[in-house]
């Protein structure tokens, strides 16, 4: 077996994976847009709410949610490209697999987002609560790794360094 594909004998990361985490420039990468991501959803949750409860803002509101999904967007691509240097694979590595399977899901609602905002499908009400579905997912799927974040923490102490954690 290839050794980005064998499997720890426990915990998230082989030896020779935590030192591939530990080097490749994706993991700074994440550390960085994950935060970003997380600071352009609070924004955009805020504009939509007020859309949502006084009517204004509507065009503000779409513009932040796109603009959420483009952040998106870029953490997937590059947490594929970091899951290819740890785990030998783009995507669905046994560490993360329901991490990945529930991002599809997340990707899957934003995207229609964007269809549907771009199609004129929707009115503004049921577009804002297409985001906040969207949202929704996204909230789950930080969980996801957050708790992973933590888990290889207590899995390796004294050796991590937030640099060299993938947080996606």
């Amino acid at each position: 077996m290839a050794s980005g594909t064998q499997k720890p004998a426990r915990g998230l990361y082989t030896p020779e994976q935590r030192r591939r985490r530990d080097t490749t420039k994706w993991t700074l990468v994440q550390g960085i847009l994950a935060p970003v991501q997380f600071f352009v959803f609070l924004f955009s949750l805020m504009l939509i709410l007020r859309y949502l409860t006084t009517g204004e803002g509507l065009l503000a509101a779409d513009l932040s949610v796109v603009v959420k999904t483009l952040t998106l967007y870029a953490i997937m691509v590059t947490g594929a490209i970091w899951e290819k240097e740890v785990f030998g694979q783009y995507l669905f590595a046994r560490a993360f697999f329901w991490e990945d399977v529930f991002s599809m899901l997340v990707l899957a609602l934003h995207t229609a987002y964007l269809f549907a905002s771009l199609g004129g499908w929707l009115s503004g009400n049921a577009l804002m609560l297409l985001a906040l579905a969207a949202y929704a997912t996204y909230i789950v799927n930080a969980a996801q790794f957050l708790w992973k974040l933590r888990v290889a923490r207590l899995e390796a102490p004294g050796t991590f360094h937030l640099v060299g954690e993938g947080a996606r």
